[in-house]
């Protein structure tokens, strides 16, 4: 289906969902499930930091606002999949196609930018333990929270200002949501600016935060090899989830951007499907599974919150 008298579709149409009758009762039931884990797996995390006194620290409130951008991320792609899944047509129009494109992108920016900052405060607190709480107080989390939700917000929000101003001679995207590079593809024009403004966008707002913080493990490693067994434990017990939660949104990016190289036409359906959902269902159902069990402080909670809720007469 194709728009080639109009410079500005006034909708999209996706062309990767294929027709699998009956089955698509069963791909929405497994869908809907993982959304429901999703939201109720984040949701345990931050309500748990949010009433629980003594996980109001930095390190604490910076896992809350990693679970709470998978929720941000999930409510802008689940809702309309879920939708698309059950429908014969899959047409979504302009104004809902940039929405959710810029819900999904920001989830990505602000997830790399919250992982910069939970390096940083584990930077501090381990080769710089005594000047931790004058250093990370407070003030200072927010401060570095308020800079990592706004960093991407004006970085997309600048990109996608400069897509939805493009030409557009189709409306047929290959993909299962609205992604920049996309629409970018449909344009009549010139696109070589604006694939220059998005690739020099892409480095400054994922790889540059991605490259500080292997930076500040470079300089977290010597700290602990030269220590005791006991502060190797310690740092070990709060840095691995950070470390398992920053090598998997490694790998959703890698399976990205991986996406954005090859023609989509001529791949595999299913592992377009792959590639397209994994950066939008692993890591927020890890998020909160990692931080939940690996932490003692957040696991204690939740398992003592529990606990209370069993034994409260019905």
């Amino acid at each position: 289906m194709r728009s080639n008298n109009s410079l500005t579709p006034p909708y999209f149409q996706f062309t990767v969902f294929s027709d699998y009758g009956s089955l698509r009762f069963l791909f929405f039931s497994l869908c809907l499930l993982i959304y429901v884990t999703i939201i109720s797996a984040n949701a345990v995390i931050v309500l748990t930091v949010c009433l629980e006194k003594s996980l109001h620290q930095p390190m604490y409130i910076f896992i809350c606002c990693l679970c709470l951008n998978s929720l941000w991320g999930s409510a802008g792609f689940f809702p309309r999949f879920l939708m698309d899944i059950l429908s014969d047509t899959h047409v979504i129009s302009r104004v809902s196609c940039f929405s959710q494109m810029y819900v999904i992108h920001t989830y990505k920016g602000h997830d790399v930018t919250i992982l910069t900052v939970m390096a940083y405060d584990r930077f501090v607190a381990i080769c710089q333990p005594l000047y931790y709480h004058s250093k990370m107080t407070f003030r200072k989390a927010i401060q570095l929270l308020a800079l990592a939700v706004l960093y991407p917000v004006c970085i997309f929000g600048f990109l996608f200002y400069q897509s939805s101003r493009l030409p557009l001679c189709g409306n047929e995207l290959q993909r299962l949501f609205c992604s920049y590079w996309s629409v970018v593809q449909l344009s009549c024009a010139d696109t070589t600016v604006s694939s220059i403004a998005g690739q020099f966008l892409v480095v400054a707002s994922l790889f540059t935060p991605l490259f500080f913080v292997l930076y500040t493990y470079l300089r977290i490693l010597p700290v602990c090899w030269r220590s005791s067994s006991e502060f190797r434990g310690k740092a070990l017990q709060t840095c691995l989830p950070h470390i398992v939660t920053f090598v998997n949104f490694c790998v959703s990016i890698f399976c990205e951007i991986s996406l954005s190289l090859y023609k989509v036409d001529e791949m595999n359906p299913f592992a377009t499907g792959v590639l397209s959902l994994e950066f939008l269902i692993i890591p927020p159902i890890s998020n909160p599974v990692v931080y939940g069990l690996n932490l003692p402080q957040i696991r204690a909670v939740v398992f003592r919150f529990f606990k209370i809720n069993r034994a409260v007469p019905a």
